[in-house]
């Protein structure tokens, strides 16, 4: 296995991250898919509107904490395995924040009211930043050796 040695002992950390936030997401699946049968939202509509749906607004929100979770996924896992290579503690550090902050994101906006979303959740950014830099030190190491 020579590609795994290649790795540090502690990209480990890297890996059990990038799990939790699976079971993150299978978390928030969860909570869409209540959601739908609370308020009568059937597959394969993405989105309620108001004139079909009374409680259309409460049930975009919290479709829309998880589908936002899901458009930043590529962007934090790619940043979390590539700046990982370099940074495997910082990276992972930062991919809890980033995690945590995102459960704060999502609850805040499942609230009905988006702005509820920033309140913890703009944390998210900042750990995404840290991220950012892991990977261009990465990027710029290897370029260096």
């Amino acid at each position: 296995m020579a590609g795994v040695e290649l790795l540090p002992k502690e990209y480990g950390y890297v890996v059990l991250v990038l799990v939790f936030y699976c079971f993150f997401n299978f978390w928030m699946a969860g909570q869409v898919g209540r959601a739908r049968k609370k308020y009568n939202v059937n597959y394969p509509t993405m989105y309620a509107t108001e004139a079909e749906n009374k409680d259309a607004k409460l049930f975009n929100c919290i479709q829309r904490g998880h589908q936002n979770s899901l458009e930043m996924m590529p962007m934090f896992f790619t940043l979390m395995i590539v700046g990982g290579i370099r940074h495997p503690l910082i990276s992972a550090s930062l991919g809890v924040v980033y995690t945590v902050s995102r459960y704060f994101y999502f609850k805040g906006y499942s609230s009905g009211d988006p702005k509820n979303r920033l309140t913890i959740g703009k944390y998210g950014f900042l750990a995404m930043l840290g991220l950012m830099i892991c990977t261009i030190s990465c990027g710029v190491h290897l370029l260096m050796a």
